[in-house]
């Protein structure tokens, strides 16, 4: 199982790294671009699910009928089958199918919506449709694993019944499915939209019930799914959990672009940025962060809870050291400091007009998976052009596909960002609109009805930036005032990569919190947080923990704008000596 899931997350980290994932939520001081009205102070409690048996053999599922759907298999899983963490998950049925085949009128391809579904035979009486990442074209296990690392549960395990999808084409036709308007619409969020109330019949044929809460979940670009689901099917889901998401993701791919053509000027092997950046030179600039901010948070632990006044505190002009000779790995050139800068100011066009969002500082900018996202290298970039211009512009363009490098080198931040948002006769939705939930900000047609939804985002992320939902929190602030934390939570992980890994108390249980908060009324005050370290229990080691940490060091997750601050006594490795705290 640990193998598997370490599988998930390189699959997730290569489709991101290959630069599509997720996006922005704009500029970073842009609070008026959302729309929508205040929600209440006053939201219906959601009685708890009620589980059931399983009514019929796992075969008998196979003849389930529903409109424009194919059941291809129907069979059992014995308990043990399948592992979270050693620990055997329950038996369950499998459910593989299909919905919409066609024939695209304008490829002339073959185009279906493939799915997966894990039916438990001692059923929770919960749903959970599994948002996958990346640029979807592969049915990766209906286990109900949703982010962080190492995981210790996962929604099969706690008795759900759990979909995933490959979002309406395959691994064959990832680089070209963006010239089917319909395959556009599938990816970004039409396959969800089909999918769930077939899903939930399926649910009812096997069991004599529908499901009682229904949750949408996912990391990465399915953290954004996940968040579509709150605005477009808000009576379709009670809970939403995104980690590391996105709002508009065109925008992060290419903010991608801008940072791998910053960090070219000062790469010594130019189309491999890793070289303009190295894992010394990334040192010297965490180490530089922690020695101004490490000490904010109460406690000098080599973690930096204090995100926001880090950002002032630090300057990366002036606490970093400058070479007075060549580079040796204990300090920045002077052009190295203005490149890395700009890569974690907010990119802008010629103009000085602001495309992405900022990122801020963290020690957790050492970790391989910041890495391998940041400072991915033309290669990696060339094997994603041809999705970005196929997927995101309208009309398509064949450039990425035909000549990627060239693609990549003279993308212009001036002429061809307005391609995103662009629409025809035949592209009637630009991919600004179809990648993102529609009034991000207009969240009680699923808070009203007692719906809760929570985020959780990578500080060191290194792919989409963790201002993207801060701002999107800041923005829920200021229209709707502190109420909102009745119905909606952000969560920030200091340290973490993309989803999961990096210096940090990165294994934690969201799912669990948000339904103990959906059905229970327990406000999630704090999620508790460890760190993968010897010895533990998932067997998957992060080997980015220092030394110094106690392998099975805690820390509380705070719901924003607190922050997690030593409280002066007690145990400093253990996250009950912290307070959630301003």
């Amino acid at each position: 199982m640990n193998d598997l899931n370490n599988n998930i997350l390189s699959r997730l980290s290569l489709l991101m790294m290959i630069s599509f994932l997720l996006a922005a939520c704009g500029g970073d001081n842009d609070n008026d671009r959302y729309q929508g009205n205040p929600p209440s102070n006053q939201t219906p409690q959601l009685s708890p699910a009620v589980g059931a048996k399983i009514k019929k053999r796992c075969e008998q599922l196979g003849s389930f009928q529903y409109a424009n759907t194919t059941i291809t298999s129907a069979t059992a899983e014995a308990a043990g089958a399948v592992t979270v963490a050693e620990k055997p998950i329950r038996a369950h049925c499998v459910v593989t199918g299909y919905m919409f085949p066609r024939i695209s009128p304008i490829d002339g391809q073959e185009y279906r919506i493939g799915f997966e579904m894990r039916l438990p035979l001692d059923w929770s009486g919960r749903f959970l449709f599994q948002a996958n990442g990346g640029f979807g074209g592969e049915l990766i296990p209906a286990l109900g694993y949703v982010g962080s690392g190492g995981p210790l549960t996962n929604a099969l395990y706690e008795g759900f019944a759990v979909i995933s999808s490959d979002m309406g084409h395959t691994l064959e036709q990832i680089t070209t499915f963006g010239i089917d308007p319909q395959a556009r619409l599938d990816y970004g969020y039409d396959s969800m939209i089909k999918l769930t109330p077939m899903a939930k019949q399926l649910i009812r044929f096997s069991y004599d019930k529908l499901p009682d809460r229904s949750y949408a979940g996912g990391a990465s670009r399915g953290g954004n799914l996940a968040l579509n689901a709150a605005t477009r099917l808000p009576r379709e889901y009670d809970g939403i959990y995104a980690n590391s998401p996105s709002f508009e993701p065109p925008l992060s791919s290419i903010a991608q672009i801008y940072d791998f053509k910053e960090l070219r000027k000062v790469a010594t092997e130019i189309d491999e940025t890793i070289t303009a950046f190295t894992d010394a030179e990334r040192k010297v600039v965490a180490d530089s962060v922690l020695n101004k901010c490490d000490k904010l948070d109460g406690i000098v632990d080599g973690m930096v809870q204090d995100v926001d006044r880090c950002q002032s505190e630090f300057n990366i002009q002036r606490d970093v050291p400058v070479c007075q000779g060549e580079r040796n790995g204990t300090c920045l050139s002077a052009e190295q400091i203005q490149v890395i800068a700009a890569v974690f100011d907010t990119p802008v066009n010629s103009k000085g007009e602001k495309f992405y969002v900022s990122e801020p500082y963290d020690p957790g900018i050492v970790g391989q998976k910041w890495a391998n996202l940041k400072l991915a290298p033309l290669s990696a970039l060339d094997r994603s052009a041809g999705v970005l211009g196929t997927v995101f512009e309208t009309p398509p363009n064949l450039l990425g596909l035909e000549r990627p490098s060239e693609y990549i080198l003279n993308y212009n931040f001036d002429t061809d960002l307005i391609k995103l948002y662009r629409t025809d006769n035949t592209y009637k939705e630009s991919s600004t609109a179809f990648m993102g939930p529609p009034d991000p900000l207009n969240v009680t047609p699923l808070t009203s009805r007692g719906g809760k939804i929570m985020v959780v985002h990578a500080v060191a992320d290194g792919s989409t930036s963790e201002k993207e939902s801060q701002n999107w929190y800041d923005q829920l602030l200021q229209r709707y005032s502190a109420t909102i934390q009745n119905s909606v939570r952000f969560f920030r992980v200091p340290g973490m990569n993309h989803v999961s890994q990096g210096v940090a108390t990165d294994q934690f249980d969201g799912l669990t919190a948000l339904v103990r908060w959906v059905e229970y009324g327990e406000k999630p005050d704090r999620i508790i947080a460890t760190a993968r370290g010897p010895g533990n229990p998932s067997g998957d080691i992060n080997s980015e923990i220092p030394s110094n940490w106690a392998p099975n060091r805690t820390r509380p997750l705070c719901p924003y704008p607190l922050i997690a601050r030593y409280s002066g006594q007690g145990d400093s490795e253990k996250a009950e000596s912290f307070n959630c705290a301003r």
